[in-house]
């Protein structure tokens, strides 16, 4: 079963680059944000036509994750539990099914948070807390899970290409990292750097300033794995040359592969 995870930056702009990386990398699975659609907005029929079922919480404008599957879905739920007066469409969880074992699956944008400090840094903390709830009451149902998507953390100076360049910034402040690694530490792995270490992996480029060129890059698209998902794993891989591709989104594609 292959899993992706790939930040779109809008899908009408970016359907048609979305649809040549589905036909060439084929995942089961595709977990997307920033769609920056309303659901009903969202061109649910063209994938469909592509041979995937669609989910989605979206947003007008702003934010938005969906679900792409091959793969039958079940007990699908929009929202982050924890606050019922965030009205961001940031997270969505589905079970999907394979051929020997089901995956319970979250999709999540997290928070920017930047200017920081500020109310928008606070957000961010306060969403990392709710999450870190949320994976608990995950790892307590003893159910293979991965939680996948744009955590806007860069977890180590090595996941930047010029990490003084990030040092004030939300994404790689002290207290990011730490809220990053109490959610991993639960028990999860970070499914990319059980398989590769070392410098020089990236997932977003910035538009501006030949970042792209330059290869000046950041690391923060994540899967995280339960143990019993980790167990399963057999590959984690970065498509990094959809970044050269007509109208790219900033970031990359993410995926794993399980023997599931």
């Amino acid at each position: 079963m292959k899993i992706a995870s790939f930040n779109i930056n809008g899908i009408k702009a970016r359907i048609e680059a979305l649809s040549a990386w589905l036909a060439d990398a084929r995942p089961d699975v595709a977990l997307l944000q920033e769609i920056k659609s309303v659901d009903d907005g969202f061109p649910r029929e063209h994938f469909e036509d592509m041979g995937y079922r669609v989910e989605t919480h979206g947003q007008k404008s702003f934010n938005g994750v969906a679900i792409l599957s091959r793969l039958p879905l079940e007990d699908v739920v929009r929202g982050l539990p924890g606050d019922a007066e965030d009205d961001q469409a940031r997270w969505i969880e589905a079970t999907v099914m394979g051929e020997r074992h089901a995956v319970r699956l979250c999709g999540l944008y997290l928070p920017n948070g930047n200017p920081a400090p500020g109310p928008k840094y606070d957000y961010k903390l306060a969403w990392m807390s709710r999450m870190e709830t949320r994976a608990r009451a995950l790892l307590a149902e003893e159910m293979p899970v991965l939680m996948a998507g744009d955590y806007n953390v860069i977890p180590q100076p090595e996941d930047a290409a010029k990490p003084e360049a990030w040092t004030e910034d939300a994404l790689f402040l002290p207290q990011s990292r730490a809220a990053f690694r109490r959610i991993a530490n639960l028990g999860f792995t970070e499914a990319f750097r059980a398989r590769t270490q070392g410098p020089g992996h990236y997932t977003f480029w910035d538009y501006q300033a030949g970042a792209w060129q330059r290869n000046n890059g950041i690391r923060i698209d994540h899967f995280l794995l339960s143990p019993a998902c980790a167990d399963m794993m057999t590959d984690c891989q970065i498509d990094r040359a959809v970044r050269a591709g007509d109208k790219p989104s900033d970031h990359v594609p993410i995926w794993v592969e399980l023997a599931a």
